[in-house]
């Protein structure tokens, strides 16, 4: 997989630094380097990058400014000499924050987690296309629909696949493995022992999800996100 990237500093040193570092990392394509956020965004905004290095502390306007205003699908390392900053940064969800010097063996773990981050991305649109995945269980291959998908309960370390027509499936695997390739917001996590289906939900009594006799529980954690999905799709 090749990642689209840009790099936005204005101390041409550090901009520099990390330009040899996207040049030498195999996954990573380069498009451009800037000193300025202004002069980035037009560039950015008709050919819009996958991953962005991103300084916070610039002229004009700050990497946090910057990154409010970006298309959703991009996404932002920070790189900067101020940790006071990791937090604002972490609030318009960075994947990573880089503090300067930054060393390549830095610079690579940061991008390896965004190489993660898009492989997940890129399993979930296959999923979500073809409609079906393979789950390892008593050491063969199971296919299952998404469309045959319930809900997922967590067992400690399984996982239950509840299907239509009352097969069940288990597979050695966690929680947040499934949460992470099941396309959102079709299939949502409503609590940390559940996953569900949500164009599957028929009935919500006293905000359980309902299956037949199973009531599952929409707990505080979940609870915003799921919410959010009822109301865009309740007729008031």
């Amino acid at each position: 997989m090749t990642i689209t990237c840009a790099i936005i500093d204005d101390e041409p040193l550090a901009a520099g630094l990390l330009e040899s570092y996207a040049k030498k990392t195999p996954y990573l394509k380069l498009t451009g380097t800037y000193n300025s956020a202004i002069e980035a965004m037009r560039d950015l905004r008709d050919n819009p990058v996958q991953l962005l290095f991103l300084d916070i502390q610039m002229p004009e306007f700050s990497g946090i400014e910057f990154a409010k205003i970006l298309p959703r699908d991009t996404k932002v390392i920070f790189t900067t000499a101020f940790p006071q900053y990791a937090i604002e940064g972490y609030k318009v969800n960075a994947l990573d924050y880089l503090l300067k010097p930054i060393s390549y063996d830095d610079f690579l773990k940061s991008t390896d987690k965004a190489l993660d981050w898009f492989m997940i991305l890129l399993k979930q649109e296959i999923y979500r296309q073809d409609r079906f995945m393979f789950v390892k269980s008593d050491y063969k291959l199971v296919r299952i629909s998404l469309d045959d998908i319930l809900y997922v309960e967590g067992l400690k370390d399984y996982v239950r696949f509840s299907l239509k027509g009352g097969e069940k499936v288990m597979s050695l695997m966690s929680m947040k493995k499934i949460e992470e390739y099941l396309p959102k917001p079709e299939f949502l996590r409503t609590h940390r022992s559940y996953i569900v289906h949500m164009t599957e939900a028929r009935v919500i009594d006293r905000f359980r999800i309902v299956f037949g006799d199973i009531y599952i529980p929409i707990s505080d954690n979940y609870k915003e996100e799921v919410q959010l999905y009822f109301d865009r799709h309740t007729l008031v």
